[in-house]
């Protein structure tokens, strides 16, 4: 048995580990046997519906980081470097605010991500091909500018809109429309599983764009693929449970600290590792103060801050 099929191995016993641990533990105390009894039917499908936006979040952000980070050739890049995230909460603080309906509020949030991205990679594009240090810097401004217009939005807003605003910034993964869930999962693995058939290509691509030209790689076409997927699996994951951060920064740099750069196997490996990530960061947020419940954003930035900081420590050790 080879390293990374081991590495597997054990990511698959810790993602289902994880989602029993999930789904064991809630608000409500009730043993296994009374919570699949049919009284508790009610308690079992929210906590199974919140395991689940759990998993797809974790492995779309965690692919989404490994994508970007490949394409953009930068160690920092990750789902949020682009402005998807400053579009989605500029589009759900205008739904909140004018009080559109909840169901209609994550579609909204999902268009304003596309609006950034779109506008991003138009911006970015000069004589028929994309600049990545344009795109990052593209990204980061206009990112910083539709940030701002939400934090007016936020000023101006009622206590009642403030709370709702605030709450869909630091993330949140309780989800009770089922068809929001089974559109976003669709969405997001869809995404995923179109990435990896890239893998080669973004194998050829970290190589180097030049040796990517000689092997028949359509380049800048790729780019604009996988860019665009990314936009779409972010954009889903933050119209559903708003912004979870250190997600797509950190899983995919430990995980090629352990099974290396090719993405064939980089890519699942770190969907499973960011599935497991958020539902035991979830647990956490849920375990810390009960009944209050702590939002997921805060968890992951408390623990993914000082993760990062390990991990880059360590690389650098590696490349000395």
């Amino acid at each position: 048995m080879t390293k990374n099929n081991l590495v597997i191995i054990l990511l698959l016993i810790g993602f289902f580990a994880s989602i029993f641990i999930g789904l064991s533990y809630g608000p409500a105390d009730l043993s296994l046997t009374e919570l699949f009894s049919h009284n508790n039917f009610d308690i079992l499908r929210l906590r199974m519906m919140r395991v689940l936006l759990g998993i797809v979040a974790g492995a779309g952000l965690a692919a989404a980081g490994c994508i970007l980070q490949a394409v953009l050739k930068n160690p920092l890049a990750e789902p949020y470097i682009l402005g998807i995230s400053s579009g989605s909460t500029l589009g759900a603080g205008l739904a909140i605010i004018c009080g559109i309906s909840s169901q209609v509020q994550p579609l909204i949030a999902f268009i304003g991500a596309l609006i950034a991205t779109m506008l991003v990679v138009y911006l970015a594009r000069a004589n028929g091909a994309i600049s990545i240090h344009s795109l990052i810097l593209l990204g980061v401004i206009i990112g910083t500018v539709l940030s701002g217009i939400a934090t007016f939005l936020i000023s101006i807003s009622s206590s009642q809109a403030l709370h709702g605003i605030i709450w869909w910034l630091l993330g949140n993964l309780q989800i009770y429309d089922i068809k929001l869930l089974m559109t976003v999962s669709i969405l997001v693995l869809t995404s995923i599983a179109v990435g990896w058939i890239f893998s080669q290509d973004l194998n050829a691509i970290s190589i180097g764009e030049e040796e990517a030209k000689h092997l028949g790689i359509d380049i800048e076409t790729i780019k604009v693929i996988l860019i665009i997927i990314c936009s779409l699996i972010t954009g889903a994951i933050v119209s559903a449970c708003g912004i979870i951060g250190f997600v797509g920064l950190i899983i995919p740099h430990g995980i090629r600290l352990i099974v290396g750069n090719n993405h064939r196997i980089v890519i699942p490996a770190a969907c499973l590792a960011g599935s497991i990530f958020i539902v035991i960061c979830d647990l956490i947020s849920r375990a810390i103060m009960p009944p209050v419940e702590i939002p997921i954003g805060v968890i992951t930035a408390v623990i993914g801050g000082p993760l990062f900081i390990i991990l880059l420590k360590k690389y650098q050790r590696i490349r000395q």
